[in-house]
C-alpha cells in the first residue's frame, strides 16, 4: 500500500513538471528511466516553491513559503509527507543524498523574490546560486548516483549550466519580471534605459557559462548526458534567438523557441545518444 502511495506521488511530480515545462519534460524522456521519478520529484518542489513567489499575489506569500520550507525540511526529517510533491522529493533527498545546504540555499533565493526587487553584484551571485545552480547540483548528485568523485569534478560545470539557464531566462522574461513583479535581476541595470552594450556584456557572460557547462555534460554518465544535454541545446537556441533580437523588442515580446524546433533538437539529440551508446559499448 505504502509503495502505491510513492507511485501515485511520484505521478504528481510527473504531472506538474509536464504542465508547467514541455522543454525540461522532453529532456527528461532523454534521459535513462531510473532518473525520471528522482527529477520530476526536484522539478515538482522547486517549480512549487517559485509559484508561490511568482503568481499568488492574492494571498500572503511570505506565510506560504515560511510554511511550504518547513513542511519540505519535515518531511525530509520524517522521510514522509503528506504532500505528495514533497513526499516523493524527500525520497529524492535520501536516495542520492542530495545535502540540505542546497536545498536552505533554494528556499534563501526563494525569499529574497519576496522582498529584493533590484539587486547589487553580490545579490545577484546570491539568488543565482540558490534560484539555479543549486538546482543543478541536486540533478547532478542524482546523475553522479554516489559517485563523489565524479560529483566534485563536475560542480563547477553544473552551477555554470544553472546560471547560464537563468540568465537567460532573465533576458527572456525582462518584461514581465519588471511590469509584473517589480522586479529587475541584472545588477546596475535600468529597464527603462537598457541598452544594446549593456545586453552585449550580459551575453558576453552568459556565453563563458554555456562553455564552461558543456565540457562537465560531455564528461557525465551516458545514462544522463541526452538529457542534459537537450536541455542545454534549448537554452542555446533560445539564447541566440535573444542576441538576434533588438532590445526595444525586448521590451514589447517574450522570446520563445517554437515547438518544431524542440523537436528537431530532441530527435537530433536521441541520434547522438544512441551514436554514443552503442561506441561505449564497443569501447
Amino acid at each position: 500500500m505504502f509503495s502505491l502511495y510513492e507511485k501515485t506521488a511520484g505521478l504528481c511530480s510527473k504531472i506538474i513538471t509536464r504542465e508547467y515545462s514541455t522543454s525540461f519534460s522532453l529532456g527528461i524522456q532523454t534521459l535513462h528511466k531510473k532518473f525520471h521519478e528522482p527529477i520530476y520529484a526536484i522539478y515538482g518542489m522547486v517549480r512549487y516553491a517559485d509559484e508561490i513567489v511568482d503568481t499568488f499575489h492574492d494571498y500572503n506569500k511570505k506565510q506560504l513559503l515560511e510554511k511550504f520550507k518547513r513542511d519540505t525540511f519535515e518531511a525530509i526529517a520524517e522521510r514522509i509527507s503528506l504532500n505528495p510533491v514533497l513526499h516523493s522529493f524527500q525520497r529524492a533527498v535520501h536516495t542520492y543524498g542530495i545535502p540540505l545546504h542546497l536545498v536552505e540555499a533554494f528556499f534563501k533565493s526563494m525569499e529574497m523574490d519576496l522582498y529584493e526587487t533590484a539587486y547589487g553584484e553580490a545579490g545577484y551571485q546570491e539568488y543565482i546560486y540558490g534560484s539555479a545552480e543549486v538546482v543543478g547540483l541536486m540533478c547532478l548528485k542524482v546523475f553522479t548516483e554516489g559517485d563523489e568523485v565524479l560529483y566534485e569534478r563536475l560542480q563547477k560545470p553544473a552551477r555554470a549550466l544553472g546560471a547560464a539557464f537563468q540568465k537567460v531566462n532573465f533576458l527572456r522574461d525582462m518584461k514581465s519580471d519588471y511590469h509584473e513583479r517589480g522586479r529587475v535581476y541584472f545588477p546596475g541595470i535600468d529597464f527603462t534605459n537598457f541598452r544594446e552594450e549593456s545586453k552585449r556584456k550580459i551575453e558576453a557572460e552568459i556565453e563563458n557559462d554555456f562553455a564552461e557547462a558543456y565540457r562537465g555534460i560531455m564528461q557525465l554518465p551516458i545514462s544522463a548526458r541526452a538529457g542534459v544535454l537537450l536541455a542545454y541545446r534549448y537554452y542555446l537556441r533560445l539564447f541566440e534567438r535573444i542576441k538576434r533580437v533588438p532590445v526595444n523588442r525586448m521590451m514589447e515580446e517574450r522570446i520563445r523557441v517554437p515547438d518544431y524546433e524542440k523537436l528537431t533538437l530532441l530527435a537530433g539529440t536521441m541520434v547522438q545518444q544512441q551514436v554514443s551508446a552503442r561506441l561505449a559499448y564497443f569501447i
